[in-house]
This record gives C-alpha cells, structure tokens and sequence, in this order.
C-alpha cells in the first residue's frame, strides 16, 4: 500500500490539528529496524550480555534475586503471564515473523466469500466496538488508515534483515482497542512481579485482537490483527479519541491514564470513524515533570515538545517526524536490562495512573484536568508535588494482600 509521499489526504490533515500533531511535511517513515528492541538483536551499540539475558529471562533464564519483588515466584508470575502472548508470537518464527511485536498476526480465519448486510457506518461502529468488549477490551476507538505512522521496513527474525512491511490493499479504517493493566501491580513497579501486568495484557490483547479480526473476516471483509508491529500505534490511539499523548511517551486515557495497552486491527470494514479529543491531560503534563524527575537513568525530557532534540542524543530510535516528548531510548532500555525486567516507574508515578476512587481523587481529576482553569490545574500540581512518589504498594504487599 502506497501514499504519494508529498500529498497527504486532507481529512488526514485535518485530524492533525484536532490532534495537535505538528508533523514534519515529506518525513520519511520511521523503520522498525531503529526500534530499541530490534536494535538490541542486531546492534552491537545496544546489544550487551545485560539484553541478551533480559530476554532470556523471560523464558527459563530467570533471574531470581533477593529483594523484595525479584523472587522465583515474581519471576515465575510474571513469565506465566506472557505465556500466551509468547505462544502466538514464536509460533511462525521459522518463516521470519514475530507475530504481533514484528510482524502482523497471520490469519487464522479466511474471509468470506459473501459480505454480509451492514447498516449504517455509524451502527457498524457502534457494533463493532460492543463485539470487542465483548471479547475483553476495555476501550475502542476508530480511526482512517494513515501510512504515515506505519514503519518503512520491519525485520525479518531469522536474520534481523529488513523486509518489506506490506498489507493487503484496500485497507481504510483502523479499530484500536485499549486493554487496561491491573493497578495493584503498577504501583509495585520496579519489580519482576510488576511486569506481569504488562504480560498479561499482552496475552489477553493477543486474543481479543486475534477474536475480533475473525468476527469481520467471517463478515466478508478483510482485517489484520495487530499488536506492537507494523505501526505505531500512538499516533492511532489519539487519533481515535483514545487519548492524549504524556511527557512519559504513553497515550494518557481518561479512564485508566498511561496504565494501557493498546491493539489495532487494519480492515475495509465501513466504519464512521471518531475523533481525536483534547481532555486536558497533555496540558497538565506541560507543567508536570514528575516522571521525568523519578527516572532513574534521566530518560525522559523536562522541557516543551520538541523534534527529539533535548536527550535523544541523536539515537537512530527516536523518529523525528513529529513534534512530541522524546526519550532516551538506550538509556531506558539499558536500566531494564540490568533489572531483568520491565521498569515503568514513569507509568507508576503518573498521577493519572491511579484509579479514581472517592471525592478526593475526583476532585484531584477534574482541578488537573482543566475544569477549573488554569489556577485549578495549578492547584493540582501543587497537590500532587506533597503527595510525592513513593510507591504505596510493596510486591511482598502484594503477594500477602491475595493470601487471603
């Protein structure tokens, strides 16, 4: 599938500017071979004895230590927890593809040969996304196809070479569905028993995705599963109203804030599409720098958006298409490695990843969000600074909480 690389549709562009999205006009597309996760396969600037054995830590390499949140069990929870995640994604690895992290999911249903009677594009949408929760997401949101966030090449595994990163023709609308991780085991990151929660919606995104692409396969109608591969799926998610983009490079959703995991499916499917929504959460994050100071190896920025000029350094994995927060991606990546596991203390410190429960935290929302105006807004992070950072969760916390 090809776009004219200097015109851009403009109902594209329009949703652009309801986005905020300053994007570079005639930027190339970002290649997956610079993503920090391939890079740590394939170049010897990322890749160390520390990556190699985060990796394999996931599989029967773990590496259980003393300190609260490291033990065989946190280790052992939170490998269970990617298990079906890992099973779909090894599954064609012999032909190249990493199912949903480097390749999209490979159909499991063929289309069929009739198309079914549709209503409207406004009852299809509103259908399709009752089908989805149904199957277990938690939001859903609709957006047009848009190549420019789609990478330029992937690699091909066996032996982390580019290929071409293809779909079928035809394709003209993206669903993208947002799967919300367990707030208990957010706020005991940095832990291995804190990566389950990323596991495991990692596992269940792999199904519901794979389920929903099936219901429009079986409708007539082409769609392709998705899960971190063969685009960006930020730009989507905000596109689709989903949410808005934070300085800890995660969409910050009004119900769950960063602590989100997101899916997409490409099809033909007529669809009315959303829009992208300003809930003044970015806005808050302007003058928050919370998860920037909390960062252990300083990855993240502290200043305005920007072309990934402030502490990118350079780095081949920050693509410079779009004015956003950019992070340090070597940096990041290489304090995950030495812990064995995921890190996300920028997820976990973000004041819009706690659950909104009672009047306090509800107030707390609607001061950050802009309801009262800027000195509202100000409030809240005056408010948020005295509550500070601490993690409210220890993982033994945890584990002695779901003894009972």
């Amino acid at each position: 599938m090809t776009t004219p690389a200097d015109r851009t549709p403009a109902h594209l562009l329009e949703t652009d500017r309801r986005a905020g999205f300053e994007v570079v006009a005639g930027a190339g597309r970002f290649s997956q071979m610079n993503d920090i996760f391939t890079r740590a396969f394939r170049d010897e600037r990322v890749r160390t004895k520390d990556t190699d054995a985060f990796f394999a830590s996931y599989r029967m390499e773990a590496a259980p230590r003393r300190g609260d949140g490291f033990t065989q069990k946190d280790f052992a929870l939170r490998n269970a927890a990617w298990l079906i995640s890992d099973i779909v994604s090894e599954r064609s690895a012999a032909e190249g593809l990493r199912e949903g992290f480097q390749a999209p999911i490979q159909a499991d249903t063929p289309v069929a040969p009739e198309r079914a009677e549709l209503g409207s594009p406004e009852a299809e949408a509103a259908e399709i996304k009752a089908v989805a929760k149904l199957f277990g997401a938690d939001l859903v949101g609709i957006t047009h196809l848009d190549l420019r966030w789609h990478y330029a090449e992937r690699p091909d595994v066996r032996t982390m070479e580019p290929v071409a990163n293809d779909l079928p023709e035809g394709l003209t609308h993206v669903i993208v569905m947002g799967h919300a991780m367990d707030a208990g085991l957010v706020e005991t990151y940095p832990s291995a028993l804190a990566g389950a929660a990323t596991g495991r919606e990692y596992s269940h995104e792999a199904a519901i995705v794979m389920q929903v692409a099936a219901y429009i396969r079986n409708l007539g109608y082409q769609a392709v599963a998705s899960m971190n591969d063969t685009a960006l799926v930020i730009p989507y998610a905000i596109k689709a109203g989903l949410g808005e983009y934070g300085r800890n490079q995660m969409v910050l959703t009004p119900e769950f804030g960063p602590r989100v995991r997101f899916s997409k499916i490409f099809t033909d499917l007529p669809l009315a599409v959303d829009t992208p929504r300003k809930l003044g959460m970015a806005a808050y994050c302007e003058g928050c720098e919370i998860c920037a100071r909390a960062c252990p190896v300083r990855a993240l920025p502290f200043g305005a958006p920007d072309f990934g000029e402030e502490v990118t350094k350079g780095s081949p994995s920050t693509w410079r298409g779009v004015r956003k927060w950019s992070s340090d991606a070597e940096a990041c990546f290489g304090y995950w490695a030495k812990l064995k596991t995921d890190c996300a203390i920028c997820m976990r410190v973000c004041p819009f990843a706690r659950p909104v429960r009672g009047l306090s935290a509800r107030l707390w929302r609607g001061l950050a969000m802009g309801r009262f105006g800027p000195s509202g807004r100000r409030l809240a992070r005056i408010w948020e600074r005295r509550r500070g950072v601490a993690r409210r969760a220890k993982p033994a916390e945890w584990w002695a909480g779901h003894r009972r």
